[in-house]
Order: C-alpha cells, then structure tokens, then sequence
C-alpha cells in the first residue's frame, strides 16, 4: 500500500513538475556553454593531481564503481518506488564512457544535468549539488578522469515505470531546484568557512543525503542538513542544534567521525555515510576536514522529531543485567549476549578496539532503529574488510523476529527508549 501511495505522489509531482517543465523549457540552459579555463588553473601533472583530490572529494567513487566491478565504470544499481537508475561509466572509453565528450559537454553535464546528447539526467546524480561548482574544478575533474584505465562495458539501462522513464519532465525540476549558478564566496567570512562552505554544499554534496526531501524529491532548503533518508538508512541531523545536531559535539569528535568513522561516545559510521568516510572523507587533508567543521558549526540550528533527539543510559546502568528482560526483549538480550557483546561489551564501549564502541550513537537512540536492523543484515566492513573493521552479516544466521527482537532490545538497553522493530520491517530491509 506505502509502495502504491508514493507512486502517486510521484505520478502528482512529475506532473506538475512537467508543466514547469512545459514553461521552462526554452529557458533551462541545454545548449553547451562557453568554457574556458582560467588563469590560475594549473596545467599538466599538478591539474591531474588537483583532479584526482577534487573526484576523491567529490566521492564518485562510491557511485560509479559497483563492490566487483572495474573503477569508475558505473552499473551501480539506485533501487527507487518507481524503477531502477544505474549509474553511467566515467572511464575514458570513447563508446560506453565519456572519451569523446567535450570540455563544454562535461560542464553542462555536472551544472545542468544534461548529457551529451542533450538527454536530461536523473538527479541521483547530485547535480544540484556540482551545479555549485567551479569552472575550474570541473575542468580539472574531467582531466583526472581521462587518466583512468579505459573501459569497454556499457551501465545497464534504465528500467523505470512511467512517466518517470519521460526525460524530458526533469526540465521542470530543474528549473525549480537546481542552482543557476557556481558558489559565491561570503565576503563576511573568512576562507576557511567558506572552503567550508564550498565542501559541504558543493564537492562533498553532504546535503544530497542530510537534507530531507519533498514530495518531488527536491531538498527541502528551509531546514538543510537536518537530516534525511538514503535507501532506508537516516542520515543524521548535522546541523548546529545541541540536542538533535552537532552542537554539543566538541570539534575533536566532529574531525575524527569525519576521518576515522567513528568517534568517543559519539558512535561508528556505517553504511553510506561509512562509504563516504572510506572512500572520500578520510582521504581529505586535516585543513579541509578543519574548514567543514568550522562550516557546520554555523548551519542554523534545526531541532527533529523527540525521537530522534540525542538520548543514552548512564554508564553505571549499562551491565548485562541493567535492562528489564520481559519476554519480548529476553530474546533480543540473548542475541546480544551470544553475538554482539564479545566486541561491542555490555557497556557499548568496544571491546578490543574504538570501531567497535557503539555507545552514544544515534542509532543507538532510534525506536524504528533503522540503521541497526540494517548494520545487522548487511555487515559493515571498509573497501578492504581489514580484520578489526569488519562486522559480518546475520542476515542469514537470524529470522526477522529474531533480529527485530535484538534491536529493540539494543534500543532500549543503550537509550532506555523503547523499540518499535517488528518482523515485517525487518523483512522490508532485507
């Protein structure tokens, strides 16, 4: 039933959207711009080099190379209530990459969300986001890509129902949400808020996931980064509130969530937001990580629902037999105790390493528990499954009563809140 209800809000809203698109239509910028490098842009290998930081930054790794395909060639499937997108190969291959597309179809591409036929691209690709970016840094992004091994095998096409599968209905969407234009320095601040700035809102994209969505899949701008849902995982609030937000978090627990994935009484990263940490973040240089940090401090404060506010047990009350065993959660707490205390301990703190310390987490706090279900079904693990950052899969040691059992029983025993996880949740995750 929610899977037909949101076909029609989507069916609603790419019809108004395609009437703004009907209007828009000679006005949303498709023909190639005029692109030009400017003075200052480097050339040979310091441009490929400034290219290379720009694609870790920007984290286009983590879309357009599949876990066992070859980098950059795409096929990474976005699963979506109405089909399925998957992302195009980037490699330098001139009939299934992009080899043979213009400097100035690269840039209208990553501005404008327009192909190199003209086709209107889907906004899994965040270029609502690169709209924001830098002539410049685009430039130096296609000149690192071109780098890359070349290859020959074509991304899947698009499966979607319609009229979402109607490119041309994007034009209204675009219209109404996507950028006219590159990032204005704030002439107020200093230049590391604004690298900040630049970092947040444009290359790292962090608003893609962080900001909740409309009903046209649009960001809702009015209360950015305070927090969102990529493929039923939360992206947390990060905006400056002290009780939903970062603002009781100190700089050091920020930078080292940002680098390490994970932070003292703060919790571990997992799923996307994990991907990004391996893949982008923790390869950044501790100036960028300093100037994101100084940038969210200043995000206006945006408070959430109660139930996502920050919330967890006292430390003396975290034994294993601090939590009530009714008979609903008994089940969870002998999971727990078989499973999951060896590395995270009763007291959530990690038992043999900071990866594994839990406590403090949002998740953790969470009654739908979502992320928790899924770190339990899917593992988390780095690109490398390095031994000591590794959490396996239960997906098929445990039923869904089984494991919806453990994370209310996980919910409760950290936060005192209480679970909401039924079976059939569960069975939607998997």
């Amino acid at each position: 039933m929610k899977r037909w209800r949101n076909y029609i809000i989507g069916i609603c809203s790419i019809a108004v959207a395609g009437l703004v698109g009907a209007a828009a239509f000679f006005f949303w910028p498709h023909s190639l711009p005029q692109v030009q490098a400017s003075k200052s842009q480097p050339t040979g290998s310091e441009l490929i080099a400034r290219g290379e930081y720009l694609t870790v930054a920007a984290d286009c790794a983590a879309c357009h190379t599949t876990k066992s395909g070859k980098p950059f060639a795409g096929g990474l499937a976005f699963k979506l209530p109405f089909g399925t997108i998957y992302s195009p190969n980037i490699t330098p291959d001139k009939t299934a990459g992009i080899g043979d597309w213009t400097d100035a179809e690269f840039v209208r591409a990553m501005r404008s969300g327009v192909g190199k036929h003209g086709e209107d691209l889907y906004p899994a690709f965040p270029y609502s986001s690169y709209a924001l970016l830098s002539t410049d840094d685009i430039l130096a992004i296609k000149a690192y890509l071109m780098t890359l091994a070349s290859v020959a095998d074509p991304a899947p096409e698009n499966s979607l129902a319609f009229p979402f599968n109607q490119r041309p209905l994007m034009r209204g969407w675009k219209f109404l949400f996507v950028p006219w234009g590159p990032f204005q320095p704030d002439p107020g601040k200093d230049k590391q808020w604004n690298d900040g700035a630049y970092l947040v809102e444009a290359l790292a994209h962090c608003g893609e996931c962080h900001t909740p969505r409309g009903l046209m899949f649009q960001r809702k701008q009015g209360v950015a980064l305070s927090g969102g849902d990529v493929d039923g995982w939360k992206a947390w609030n990060i905006t400056s509130d002290k009780d939903y937000g970062l603002g009781n978090w100190s700089d050091e627990q920020i930078a080292d969530m940002l680098t390490a994935g994970h932070a003292k009484d703060r919790g571990v990263a997992a799923g996307p937001m994990r991907e990004a940490i391996d893949l982008s973040l923790s390869k950044l240089p501790k100036s960028d990580i300093d100037a994101i940090v100084a940038y969210l401090r200043t995000v206006p404060a945006v408070s959430g629902d109660a139930d996502h506010k920050a919330a967890r047990r006292k430390e003396e009350e975290l034994t294993a037999g601090s939590t009530p065993t009714s008979a609903s959660l008994q089940a969870g707490k002998d999971i727990y105790a078989g499973a999951c205390a060896s590395c995270h301990g009763w007291n959530g703190e990690g038992q043999f390493n900071p990866h594994a310390a839990i406590l403090g987490g949002h998740a953790l706090a969470d009654p739908t528990a979502s992320n928790v279900v899924r770190v339990v079904l899917q593992g988390s693990s780095d690109h490398a499954s390095a031994p000591g950052k590794t959490m396996p899969s239960f997906a098929k040691t445990y039923t869904d009563a089984e494991i919806a059992a453990l994370a209310n029983y996980v919910v409760e025993h950290f936060s005192g809140r209480k679970g909401t996880v039924t079976a059939e949740q569960v069975s939607e995750a998997r």
